[in-house]
């Protein structure tokens, strides 16, 4: 499978000139996932390989211990994943949302695996995070509220204002994209050094309403609601976290057409593509959003 990518991805990602290969197909993930157990982050049906580049031969290899990069193969239980969550990251990016480098790779057997960049190692050494079901102290990642994060964030980081303003853009993009999955383990703080605590960059936005169509709207409470959230929700949020009202919702009410270009342009099959534009268009609505 022929693959073209902007050389200026490839070498943000992975410092060649050249796509990596990858020399193992999807019915051996779960036995490298067995072989790295206990050492591997594998939550939901989805296995997560740790994986690192071999620079001799310029492939990604699976290892337990100094990975650069997280590998995401398709999964039986949920199609098209890889090809969700890199359209999802791309539309991010575009908006401007601090996300990792990330693309999509063929694994042996020709299907697709999403690829994305570490951003809790620096050179090698490892940068201490932690995501807000840690800092809550909560026991069940469904449980909890946005609020609850914004309190917190304010408390902790050493840019309270921005890092709010960004949990807040954050959380309307999911919601315009249709993720009803971002939970208090999708939310984290990197500690980079004392003067130095932020949010992270944003990580696992898809749009978990194409598969799960009857979910809720949101994985957490805002304004005391997860479902049939509206703008009233959205401003009672922005009014308590201090977003100001002029920089609340940003280009999103004219991103439509921004939005369906890059869905077009995904590999994300062309009657889904349609009906991710129509979640989209719907979310929109409910924001009272052009």
């Amino acid at each position: 499978m022929r693959l073209t990518m902007n050389k200026k991805l490839i070498k943000e990602m992975f410092n060649t000139s050249e796509l990596p290969i990858i020399e193992f197909s999807l019915q051996d993930v779960s036995q490298k996932a067995q072989q790295s157990a206990g050492k591997l982050s594998i939550s939901g049906v989805q296995p997560k390989l740790s994986m690192k580049l071999d620079k001799k031969n310029n492939s990604l290899i699976a290892v337990t211990e100094g990975g650069e990069y997280i590998l995401k193969p398709q999964t039986a239980a949920f199609p098209n994943i890889p090809e969700n969550e890199q359209c999802c990251m791309d539309i991010a990016a575009e908006f401007k949302i601090d996300v990792p480098p990330h693309c999509l790779l063929p694994l042996k057997d020709g299907s697709w695996a999403y690829i994305v960049k570490r951003f809790d190692r620096e050179s090698g050494v490892k940068i201490h995070q932690e995501e807000f079901f840690q800092i809550l102290e909560s026991g069940d990642k469904y449980q909890g509220s946005v609020e609850q994060i914004g309190r917190k964030l304010k408390k902790i980081s050493t840019a309270p204002g921005y890092d709010v303003q960004l949990l807040f853009e954050r959380v309307v993009f999911n919601f315009i994209i249709g993720n009803g999955d971002a939970h208090l383990k999708n939310y984290a703080i990197t500690y980079k050094d004392k003067e130095t605590i932020r949010l992270t960059p944003a990580y696992d936005i898809v749009c978990s309403k194409l598969v799960i169509q009857d979910e809720e709207d949101s994985a957490l409470s805002i304004n005391g609601k997860k479902d049939k959230l509206n703008r009233a929700d959205f401003d009672k949020l922005a009014d308590y976290l201090n977003i100001p009202i002029k920089i609340r919702y940003g280009e999103f009410g004219n991103g439509l057409t921004l939005m369906e270009t890059i869905i077009s342009n995904s590999k994300i099959e062309k009657a889904t593509q349609g009906q991710f534009i129509n979640i989209i268009k719907e979310r929109l609505s409910r924001l009272s959003l052009p």
